[in-house]
């Protein structure tokens, strides 16, 4: 099993559990498995790297960078951009690898690195596992490379990004929109102010000004408070919040309600199968998504996969059946029609798209049940998941709610958390289930 690598690659704690020693051997380990899969006739393996805007950014992008050039590859530096250009600039420039420096809407002091490859997908487990097992194995039995590889910067990446944005929504006319945008201090802070002002509206933009160490600290979306009492007291028609690396978003509607992805994606289904763009009239969630989703979806006569949560899995899914269209309740939401990641500003122009001027605090896509999620911190998730007090009062509570509602108790692929989750008919037996619950993780956190 893969130990570097979780639900979105490998993350940690900048200069502690991801150091500049560990970025190099990935970046070389990476082009020794890329250059692996190929002729040995072939050109040097690309491999671009993006970032956000955490302060150990430039430390791992240097160290990453020479860690490629080492085992002979060459390095194109793309800049800070959100995570779903480079699958983007993948495609445009045939490059062979894409990194992404992120740790996508964890605190500054955590950072990660995740990959995509040459079909601009983000690598499969398999694929990760034999970069862990390259990287083992090239620790002190490194050889000369028959040539040094270069590392140069990309410019106009920015541009490439937006220019495929308006390319997209062309159609959109954002003309006398009272909109709110909240970046997060993160790689979006210059790409979604400037795609909505390319389609015509005057954004009121929050949580732009990165300095290292604020990125979604109090903003984004994960702190969507603060937007809420922007979007409300200043009498705007809406407002978009996305993360720090600007794959996921979630929404404010005018009176400070937040729109969750499960919502976003429900009103997003419903409109590309009317407008006849929903390839299999079909969409991949997660074991997350509300309940009502799925009653929704069947209403409409779309079909709904799940899947474990992680983007990665509900693209495998897509893939698997040739669909468009999934996401997460985070705000994971993938228009494979546009790029095969989540993209937040690309979903929250999708959203615009959908409502066609309407009001998304009159949406009626679905009906959510009551659910309550709260993450426990443990010193170690997997002796807490096989604890026999947990499962055991796990499957009780799902006996218990049987065709009403459902618990879910699992690790976080990313933190040292369990997350645990009810839906109940009502929000004071969600609450009571979900109580219980938490009170056992808790006397098991170590």
């Amino acid at each position: 099993m893969r130990k570097l690598c979780g639900t979105d690659g490998v993350r940690g704690v900048a200069g502690e559990v991801l150091t500049a020693e560990l970025a190099l051997g990935l970046g070389r380990a990476v082009t020794l498995e890329a250059a692996a899969q190929r002729s040995d006739d072939a050109p040097p393996v690309r491999v671009l790297v993006i970032r956000d805007t955490r302060e150990s950014g430039p430390m791992l992008e240097s160290a990453l960078a020479a860690g490629v050039a080492s085992a002979g590859g060459e390095v194109l530096l793309g800049g800070v951009l959100p995570t779903p250009a480079a699958p983007l600039l993948l495609s445009r420039y045939g490059f062979d690898v894409a990194a992404v420096i992120s740790a996508s809407h964890n605190p500054y002091r955590d950072n990660g690195i995740k990959f995509f490859g040459a079909d601009a997908f983000k690598l499969s487990d398999a694929t990760e596992l034999a970069i862990e097992e390259r990287l083992l194995a090239d620790r002190g039995r490194r050889s000369a490379p028959a040539r040094v590889g270069q590392v140069r910067a990309l410019h106009g990446t920015h541009e490439d990004y937006l220019r495929a944005l308006h390319t997209r929504f062309a159609a959109l006319d954002l003309t006398g929109l009272k909109v709110v945008l909240d970046c997060a201090h993160g790689s979006t802070h210059r790409a979604a102010p400037e795609i909505f002002r390319r389609l015509g509206a005057d954004p009121v933009v929050v949580a732009d000004a990165p300095d290292g160490r604020n990125i979604n600290d109090g903003c984004g979306s994960t702190h969507v408070a603060a937007l809420a009492e922007v979007v409300r007291d200043g009498g705007h028609d809406l407002g978009f919040a996305f993360d720090g690396d600007g794959d996921r978003m979630l929404a404010v509607d005018r009176h400070g309600e937040v729109v969750d992805g499960d919502e976003l994606l429900a009103i997003a289904a419903l409109h590309l199968r009317r407008e006849g763009r929903l390839p299999g009239d079909g969409v991949a969630v997660t074991v997350m998504t509300n309940y009502g989703f799925f009653g929704a979806m069947e209403a409409a006569g779309v079909e709904c996969a799940t899947t474990q949560v992680g983007d990665r899995y509900v693209l495998e899914e897509l893939r698997a059946r040739g669909w468009s269209l999934g996401g997460e309740q985070s705000g994971h939401i993938i228009d494979m029609n546009f790029v095969p990641s989540g993209d937040g500003i690309a979903a929250a122009l999708l959203t615009l798209e959908a409502l066609a001027g309407g009001d998304l605090a009159a949406r009626d896509a679905m009906q959510k049940l009551p659910q309550k999620l709260v993450n426990v911190p443990v010193v170690n998730r997997d002796a807490a998941m096989a604890s026999e007090e947990l499962l055991t009062a796990t499957d009780a509570a799902n006996a218990e709610l049987a065709g009403r509602g459902r618990v879910l108790v699992r690790p976080s692929g990313t933190e040292q958390l369990i997350r645990v989750m009810a839906e109940a008919p009502t929000v004071e037996e969600t609450d009571a289930v979900c109580s219980r619950l938490v009170a056992i993780v808790e006397r098991l956190r170590g």
